[in-house]
C-alpha cells in the first residue's frame, strides 16, 4: 500500500470516528469539491518576484466534508441557539495539488552568460503533494439565517492544520561531467546545479527528491453562496505554511530565499447539504 493510500485510509478513519462521536448530538453534514490554480512559493526564484511567483503555478483538488452544528439532522430542526452553533463548522479534507517549478527572473536572463547562469536556466522541478487536514471555520454572519434562503452569501475566515506527504522531483539538462539529457544522475552531481547552492549549503546537498512529511498551517478567506436550499457555491483564498522547506525538494541557503516553503491557493468549490 502506497503512502498516498495509506493517508486516504487514515483520514475516511478519521472522518468516520469524527462523525460517530458527533452522531449522537444529531448533527448535520456537507459535502463538496473544490479546484483551482495554486502557486508554489519555494527555493525557486525570488520569493517576492511576483514573476516567479506567477510563473510557478500550478493545479489543486481536493473533496471536502463540514460538521453542521446549526442544524440536526436527526430531528431536522436547528439546535439550541448559542453563538458557537450559529457561526461555526468543522472542515475535514483530503487534497492534491501538482506545480510544476522553474527559475524566474534576473538571475535567469539571457544576458547570464556564465556557467551558473547556465546551470539556472537548465534547473527545473516538480511538487506534488497529497494533504489531509482539518480547519475551524468563523462565519461572523448567522449560518441559520443563510440556510434559511436562496441567493444569500456568507462570508468565513478559516483556520487548521493539515498534513502533507510530498514527492517531489528535480531536474537538469545541464551535464558538464558527462550525462545525458535530464536524469537524476546529472541533479545529483554538483557541477551541474548552481555553484552559490553549494557555498551556502554548510556541507548539505541542497537538493533530496526523497519523500517527504511535514505539517502545515492553513488560513483561509471565502465566501459561500447560496444556490438551493441543500447546495452552495464556494470561492475560497487559501494561505498555507509547511514546516520544512524540503516539499518541493529543494533547500539552500541563499538569502534571496530562505523561508520555508508556501502554497497559496484560490478555489472554487461546490458544497451539497446531506439529509
Amino acid at each position: 500500500m502506497t503512502i498516498n493510500l495509506r493517508l486516504l485510509l487514515i483520514f475516511c478513519v478519521i472522518l468516520f470516528v469524527t462523525q460517530a462521536s458527533l452522531a449522537q448530538f444529531g448533527f448535520s453534514h456537507e459535502v463538496g469539491v473544490i479546484a483551482g490554480p495554486v502557486q508554489f512559493r519555494s527555493d525557486f526564484g525570488q520569493r517576492f518576484n511576483e514573476k516567479n511567483n506567477i510563473g510557478n503555478t500550478g493545479y489543486g483538488i481536493g473533496l471536502i466534508h463540514y460538521i453542521n452544528f446549526s442544524y440536526k439532522a436527526d430531528c431536522n430542526c436547528y439546535t439550541a441557539d448559542n453563538y458557537f452553533n450559529d457561526h461555526f463548522k468543522l472542515r475535514s479534507e483530503i487534497s492534491y495539488n501538482k506545480t510544476k517549478l522553474d527559475h524566474f527572473g534576473r538571475w535567469v536572463d539571457a544576458s547570464q552568460f556564465g556557467i551558473d547562469g547556465q546551470r539556472l536556466r537548465a534547473h527545473s522541478g516538480e511538487a506534488e503533494n497529497f494533504d489531509i487536514g482539518m480547519q475551524l471555520e468563523y462565519f461572523p454572519y448567522s449560518i441559520r439565517a443563510f440556510s434559511s434562503q436562496t441567493g444569500g452569501w456568507a462570508p468565513f475566515i478559516s483556520f487548521g492544520v493539515h498534513y502533507t506527504t510530498s514527492n517531489p522531483k528535480q531536474f537538469t539538462t545541464f551535464a558538464r561531467q558527462g550525462g545525458n539529457g535530464i536524469s537524476d544522475e546529472n541533479i545529483f552531481n554538483p557541477d551541474n546545479i548552481y555553484g552559490p547552492w553549494i557555498q551556502a549549503s554548510g556541507g548539505e546537498y541542497p537538493i533530496d527528491t526523497s519523500q517527504i512529511n511535514a505539517w502545515s498551517v492553513v488560513s483561509s478567506i471565502g465566501t459561500r453562496y447560496k444556490l438551493t436550499l441543500l447546495s452552495d457555491l464556494m470561492i475560497d483564498f487559501r494561505f498555507q505554511y509547511y514546516f520544512s522547506d524540503w516539499i518541493d525538494g529543494l533547500n539552500h541557503k541563499l538569502p534571496s530565499n530562505k523561508f520555508n516553503d508556501v502554497l497559496v491557493w484560490l478555489n472554487l468549490g461546490y458544497i451539497y447539504y446531506l439529509d
